[in-house]
């Protein structure tokens, strides 16, 4: 028997988890920490560190209390981040300011920058990672900082990722050179790979803006996949989190692309980690490069398969805004949505309101809806806005499929579709495929698959998956359904296109609200 902890770092709490190598999970807990907004600036999002931290102290000794389990017998410990989330600092390791957080679009002007000149100057890696640079992630992020902070320029030493960060934290790592980063951090979001030598080079970044000075330098630490250690955890945090000195840490990942692991992904499947956004991931044995997506990334998710992400900027915060607006929590919103049927509202629903992650890397987009009349309510927005993240996830998955990704299996992961049920059923029918969602919550279970990898306890992951993994519930497709999302489809692909491109050429859209209507008119019959 052998006992590891899990960490996964989400937007708005941690949760530890205690994973069992034969009993499985032995418990959960989480703690909060708060996410900085700004109501004048929405695309402002930023996170501490040091509350960071104290939540993970808080979440861990709550859940070694809560199971009985002494720290003495944790084996191992791993974690996965938000991502990109980035946080400069000194020579020392200590932060120069918050992280910039995975939701923080501050940089979309830096990240338009990247792309054209990434373009222009033919550069490998933008082509890598979709052919756009988006403003969520790192070189994008970074640049906004330097050019709004000159007061801390003279100190900033490095940025790191999140994951990155928090794994060299525990290990007690104070040299910013020193640290091993994570190849799924770097490969979807600073343009790293070893077929160019790791990060693209300087002469690029100083064309980009002479602040880049030296920046390469700075960033240049070695890369691995989470099969090699990060470090062993530090006599201080191990104080601090009651648990033994020297045990493995290591290299972390993106939470997403850990939770498709912990959610049983294999080459065929792909998984919509669904929360406050979709990240969407998959895996194959051939790499083959895929437009518009956040990356094609070698070893990202399993040290030997091409990790390929892509997703939404937004789906259970567009739930939330819409029931926040109608003055209700998400779940009330819901009761009797498992009565509808499929686009019998009459709206079509974008699922821009955070911007576009994929296929368009496009921030300046935001939700459009079709259709509305005076008796809509709040509910139907809901219902739409399910329908609408659906079809847009339809629209990547086609993309992925038509540039040689393997799409055998849907698995829906993360938090949302454990509790919204006629989501599962909507992606199955927007999807005409058999749609898995584990029985239970998967988070933080890649993270413990990875402890214990750490530890010795399992040879590979496949191994760890079959002893760890959670069974399946299957949603599978109603046929009238499908015929009804196969006509909402047409409409839908056709705005997104139109509308989601400054460049796009003209189309009619006249056919969009009477379709609409006869759909839901004859849907009602």
């Amino acid at each position: 028997m052998a006992i590891a902890a899990g960490v996964d770092f989400g937007t708005l709490s941690v949760r530890v988890t205690l994973l069992d190598n034969e009993r499985g999970r032995l418990g959960t807990a989480s703690s909060d920490y708060p996410l900085e907004r700004r109501r004048e600036d929405p695309d402002f999002a930023t996170q501490s560190h040091d509350k960071q931290m104290e939540a993970l102290v808080r979440a861990t000794r709550k859940v070694l209390k809560e199971t009985g389990v002494s720290g003495e017998d944790i084996v191992a410990i791993a974690l996965d981040t938000t991502g990109s989330s980035v946080i400069p600092v000194d020579a020392q390791m200590q932060p120069l300011d918050d992280y910039y957080l995975w939701c923080d679009h501050r940089a979309h002007g830096e990240a338009r920058e990247i792309t054209e000149l990434a373009h222009k100057e033919k550069l490998e890696a933008i082509v890598w990672c979709g052919g756009v640079y988006s403003h969520e992630w790192g070189f994008a992020k970074l640049l906004h900082w330097l050019r709004h902070n000159p007061d801390k320029r003279e100190r900033f030493a490095s940025a790191f990722e999140h994951c990155d960060m928090v794994a060299a934290t525990l290990a007690g790592v104070t040299d910013p050179a020193k640290v091993r980063r994570s190849v799924c951090a770097m490969g979807h979001k600073w343009m790293w790979n070893p077929k160019w030598g790791g990060l693209p080079s300087q002469e690029f970044l100083l064309k980009v803006d002479p602040l880049f000075e030296g920046v390469r330098e700075k960033l240049n630490g070695d890369c691995f996949t989470s099969d090699h250690s990060a470090g062993t955890l530090s006599q201080k945090w191990a104080q601090e989190l009651t648990l033994r000195p020297g045990i493995p840490i290591p290299v972390g990942a993106f939470d997403a692309h850990w939770d498709a692991i912990g959610a049983g992904c294999r080459e065929g499947d792909v998984v919509n980690v669904v929360g406050t956004s979709t990240c969407i991931i998959a895996m194959a044995t051939r790499t083959e490069l895929v437009p518009g997506v956040c990356g094609v990334v070698p070893g990202s998710v399993h040290p030997h398969f091409t990790g390929i992400e892509a997703g939404l900027s937004a789906t259970g915060d567009i739930f939330e805004a819409i029931s926040r607006r109608a003055g209700m929590k998400v779940a009330e919103l819901a009761n009797g949505l498992e009565n509808y049927a499929a686009g019998q509202t009459g709206l079509l629903r974008l699922s821009w309101d955070n911007g576009d992650r994929t296929v368009l890397v496009n921030p300046e987009l935001g939700g459009v809806t079709f259709g509305w009349n005076l008796l809509h309510t709040a509910q139907d927005e809901l219902y739409a806005a399910i329908e609408g993240t659906a079809l847009h996830t339809r629209i990547i998955l086609e993309r992925m499929a038509a540039h040689g990704v393997p799409v055998e299996r849907v698995i829906n992961a993360g938090g949302i579709p454990q509790s919204n049920l006629v989501l599962n059923q909507i992606y199955a029918n927007v999807l005409n495929k058999p749609l898995l969602v584990p029985a239970g919550i998967p988070t933080s279970l890649g993270s413990g698959i990875f402890a214990l990898l750490s530890a010795g306890i399992y040879d590979s992951i496949e191994e760890a998956q079959k002893q760890l993994c959670l069974p399946y519930k299957t949603y599978l497709p109603q046929p009238a359904a499908v015929a009804v999302y196969d006509q909402l489809f047409v409409l839908y692909k056709s705005a997104y296109f139109s509308l989601g491109r400054e460049e796009s050429v003209p189309t009619a859209l006249g056919a969009i609200l009477p379709e609409l209507r006869r759909i839901a008119a004859a849907v009602r019959k």
